[in-house]
């Protein structure tokens, strides 16, 4: 009886401490939540304003680019294949055609290099190695586009020039030389990235069943890391139809019908070259305008339908 009163005289003290504990943390629980409260608002306002410039740009291109083009003719303005500058006609079939094939060739020539690049660093580099080709993918990424011009248009344009016997090697084929080793970093980091998330246990299995390490990279990890791969040529693809100051330094600048050897223009060029010159008010500003307009939709057409056929793509 003595023993157990001791006990309960010994008890009383903490009884009253977790109370005593949890109005002393009452403060600091409401600092914590205020403060959760406070990034939670951040958060969403950082949202909102993402959300809000992307509708900000295309209502700002659809007022300014879409009365050009119904003047001129939706269907006149697209396929018409004479830019005329100042006085019309305003057709922008040749740069339409050039950014495809531009786009298309350095994805062509990119892609495969920044993916197995890529590889290589995830899965087979020795660290000493990987770390000297991940820097110089950092350094090729930190390079200014007008660098890569400048390189392309001392270096690579005169070679072109004497190696297919050119009157000027200010060609497509420059462009696409040029294109493909700017989306190298972009292809090369985020694809990296994707395959090293890759779960291990995905190529253990793999090797288990008797595949060797070749097979379950190519089999195993790149398939799984589809999505991510998607998304670097997602980024890939934006840099190559975005680019214009090292494009109109290797491409020759003039507006004709696509060819390998052929000078072009590209969609971002005429707007580069062109928009200082137009009169404000004018139907040629307000063409340049619209060929932003096409721009803006032919990069938005390309990403859904990227992610649309590729990295949505399921299993079978």
């Amino acid at each position: 009886m003595h023993h157990t009163k001791s006990l309960s005289r010994a008890s009383r003290p903490w009884k009253g401490l977790p109370a005593e504990l949890s109005r002393q943390s009452r403060p600091a629980r409401a600092s914590r939540a205020a403060v959760e409260r406070t990034v939670h608002g951040l958060f969403f306002l950082c949202g909102c304003l993402a959300v809000a410039s992307v509708l900000f740009i295309s209502v700002y291109l659809v007022a300014s680019g879409l009365p050009a083009m119904l003047e001129t003719g939706v269907t006149a303005f697209l396929f018409g294949p004479v830019w005329g500058g100042k006085n019309g006609p305003y057709g922008i079939l040749p740069f339409l055609l050039t950014s495809l094939a531009g786009t298309a060739g350095a994805m062509l020539l990119g892609v495969p290099v920044g993916v197995l690049t890529a590889l290589f660093l995830a899965k087979a580099a020795p660290e000493r190695l990987a770390v000297i080709i991940r820097s110089a993918v950092s350094l090729l990424a930190g390079i200014p586009s007008v660098v890569y011009g400048l390189v392309g248009m001392v270096v690579l344009v005169p070679r072109v020039q004497r190696l297919f016997g050119l009157a000027s090697g200010a060609c497509l084929l420059a462009a696409i030389a040029v294109l493909s080793v700017m989306i190298l970093p972009s292809i090369i980091n985020v694809a990296e990235t994707a395959l090293r998330a890759v779960p291990k246990e995905y190529e253990e299995a793999s090797l288990a069943l008797g595949a060797t390490r070749m097979e379950t990279i190519f089999r195993v990890s790149l398939p799984a890391a589809r999505s991510g791969i998607a998304a670097a040529v997602v980024l890939g693809v934006g840099r190559a139809v975005g680019e214009a100051m090292a494009v109109i330094m290797v491409s020759g600048n003039v507006a004709n019908l696509p060819g390998l050897f052929t000078p072009v223009r590209f969609l971002t060029t005429a707007i580069a070259s062109e928009m200082n010159y137009a009169s404000t008010g004018s139907l040629w500003r307000q063409s340049l305008y619209s060929i932003g307009l096409v721009l803006f939709l032919f990069i938005m057409l390309i990403n859904v339908c990227l992610n649309v056929f590729i990295k949505n793509r399921k299993e079978v």
